[in-house]
């Protein structure tokens, strides 16, 4: 029923009649403190846990015989707490020792040497090492073929444990295969009202979220939600479970009120059900925190990534695998600030922990190196992103198949520092790569491989071949329309970047067409003063001074401005950008002075927030030079042109289209 206050008040009373009734080292004692270990251990206390199972272990070692059952029970038992700290290496030590017993006291085809074999390919699960589960969870598979009826439950569960292994290697239709072995066996077997079959259907559902099929997700986490209500009291753990699953499905569909809605239903059901500290409190605000993240309300998402923080601190060792993911998280807000520095900072702490916890060529450790690279690339450090992306990408190659949608992750982030290093062809390269792999692993509809379109066309868009970029964007687009509701902000983004392929073929009034769509979306689906509506005025404003509409460009930017000045921190670099393209204005209307003091505005902010070669910085560099000349100050014109074009000649290949201009505009002052 789920109400361990309950059974521990029971389990306490039980152990205090025991101690006065029996000698100490007496096997009724130890299955006492082993019950009280169990409930901690649901409970999340999981160092309580342990204190309670190694008291168990003790008693039992002096009264049983060293190959007796019960001991491999204990073992396992310890191993079990090991393995909910993260201690993945201590965990592998009891449940082996737990192993050897029962292969010497019971024979070769019993249902507990499967259980076994289950528990260690358990920690290899966690440990990445997939290879590993599947020897583990068909040695187990074999015994319950062999010693169990085919209908039996257990079986189902074996085949369970081996789908949720080919979800994880990325290969779905494996996935769904066994976890569809394992429902018909539970539709048979168990009546339908069975939390058993919930999980099935919560299975199924995961994989199905996974391959971006969100409205089939949805369907078989509600099959699940139903028996669940119907099996279990209100207030059970596993109801918020179903809960969570609803709103992650929503989550992703981008319906983010529904999200948290159903995020919320859960976390009430937590607060009511488990201790303070209890990790599956952190996991639901950690998922409230990522839908506010998803709405680029970040104060919202810090406040709940922080909570989820402070309870995994409380709860778990130093060095849990959770604890570095709720770092990553709290990351991946600051690097969305423009705080790089901060998420850097966080995202190597994260990395620690993750070295110590995990083997090698854990896909968590590449998945970091990535973070890490990510933060380099939105520093301009393209060298340091590099560096950090290829490590990332090595150990996907070795840890995963040739076709998990994890490496074609690798690929992208790959393809994107090479497109930010202006080398189009190797961008090319890497994101055709990721696409490949996306269009052999996933539904012709996925989110993912409107994403890799999007990405190609923008790699043509930077080449201005914009037929291409057009192409691209439109089948992304195409994808979108079908997968997303008609006022999901990614749709608002694919106008965008079609609007932008128009703007650079001077087709202006397609391309405010585009962008007006955009905005359409945004208004209806954003808050007032997202960030997001400010790069949609932004892009309005381009057009108009594209068109030397000046008046309509300047009052396009300065909302963009008025709304980034208030949802985003001082030292932003999109304020920067709006500094700048304001600056852009008055410099096309003669307006020097007024030029500069924007443009300068917008180079305070990027020195503060950039590191020093910071592309961006070297824009702004040749921006303040150009007014300068225009103002007839040669001297200080050189002087930032200079700067510019140092900045470029480090990070830049030497035919990159920024050079050259930087080049011209330094020989033109150079003549006068």
């Amino acid at each position: 029923m789920g109400d361990y206050s309950k059974a521990l008040e029971f389990y306490e009373k039980a152990l205090k009649i025991d101690e006065k009734a029996l000698p100490p080292n007496h096997p009724d004692l130890a299955y006492s403190y082993n019950n009280i270990g169990g409930v901690y251990d649901n409970i999340g206390d999981y160092s309580k846990a342990l204190e309670f199972y190694e008291k168990s272990l003790k008693i039992l070692e002096k009264a049983l015989p060293s190959n007796h059952p019960h001991l491999a029970s204990s073992y396992n038992n310890i191993g079990l707490a090991y393995d909910n700290m993260g201690d993945y290496s201590k965990a592998l030590e009891f449940y082996e020792k737990s192993h050897k017993i029962y292969e010497k006291a019971l024979p070769p085809n019993h249902p507990d040497l499967a259980t076994s074999y289950n528990n260690i390919g358990g920690v290899y699960n966690k440990m990445g090492d997939y290879s590993k589960v599947l020897e583990f969870y068909e040695k187990a598979h074999k015994i319950y073929e062999k010693a169990l009826p085919p209908n039996h439950p257990s079986l189902a569960t074996s085949y369970s444990n081996i789908g949720g292994v080919y979800k994880n290697m990325g290969d779905y239709s494996k996935a769904l295969e066994f976890h569809e072995k394992s429902l018909k066996i539970r539709e048979k077997a168990l009546p339908p009202n069975h939390p058993s079959l919930a999980t099935s259907y919560d299975n199924i559902g995961g994989v199905y979220n996974d391959m971006g099929d969100y409205s089939k997700a949805l369907e078989f986490y509600e099959k699940d939600l139903e028996i669940t209500k119907k099996a279990l009291p209100p207030n059970h753990p596993s109801l918020a479970t179903s809960y969570n699953n609803i709103g992650l499905a929503y989550d992703n569909m981008g319906d983010y009120e529904k999200a948290l809605e159903s995020y919320e239903k859960s976390q009430q059901i937590r607060e009511k059900a488990l201790p303070p500290n209890h990790p599956d409190l952190a996991t639901s605000y950690n998922n409230t925190g990522g839908v506010y993240y998803n709405m680029d309300d970040y104060s919202k998402a810090l406040e709940f990534y922080e909570k989820a923080l402070k309870i995994r601190e409380k709860a778990l060792p130093p060095n849990h695998p959770d604890l570095a993911q709720s770092y990553n998280n709290i990351c991946g807000v600051y690097n969305n600030m423009g705080d790089y520095s901060k998420a850097l900072e966080l995202y190597e702490k994260s990395h620690k922990i993750l070295e110590k916890a995990l083997p090698p060529n854990h896909p968590n450790l590449a998945a970091s190196y990535n973070n890490i690279g990510m933060v380099y690339n939105n520093m301009g450090d393209n060298s340091e992103a590099l560096e950090f992306c290829e490590k990332a990408h090595q150990i996907y190659e070795k840890a995963l198949p040739p076709n998990h949608p994890s490496l074609a992750t690798s690929y992208n982030n790959i393809g994107q520092v090479y497109d930010n290093m202006g080398d189009y062809s190797k961008a090319l390269e890497f994101y055709e790569k990721a696409l490949k792999i996306r269009e052999k692993g996933l539904p012709s509809n996925h989110s993912n491989l409107a994403y890799c379109y999007n990405n190609i066309g923008q790699v043509y868009d930077n080449m201005g071949n914009y037929s291409k970029a057009l192409e691209f964007y439109e089948k992304s687009h195409k994808i979108k329309e079908k997968a997303l509701p008609p006022n999901d902000p990614s749709l608002a983004t694919s106008y965008n970047n079609i609007g932008s392929v128009y703007n650079n073929m001077d087709d202006y009034s397609k391309a405010l067409e585009f962008y007006e769509k955009a905005h359409q979306i945004y208004e209806q689906a954003l808050p007032p003063n997202d960030p997001a509506l400010a790069t949609s005025y932004n892009n309005i404003g381009s057009v108009y001074n594209n068109m030397d509409d000046y008046s309509k460009a300047l009052e396009f930017y300065e909302k963009a401005l008025k709304i980034r000045e208030k949802a985003l921190p001082p030292n932003h670099p999109d304020l920067a950008t709006s500094y700048n393209n304001v600056g852009g204005v008055y410099y096309n209307m003669g307006d020097y002075s007024k030029a500069l003091e924007f443009f300068e505005k917008s180079h305070e902010i990027f020195e503060k927030a950039l590191p020093p070669n910071h592309p961006n910085l070297a824009i702004s560099y040749g921006n303040i030079g150009q007014v300068y000349n225009n103002m007839g100050n040669y001297s200080k014109a050189l002087s930032f042109l200079e700067k510019a074009l140092a900045i470029q000649q480090k990070t830049l290949p030497p035919s990159h289209p920024h050079i050259k201009e930087i080049i011209r505009r330094l020989n033109n002052v150079k003549k006068v």
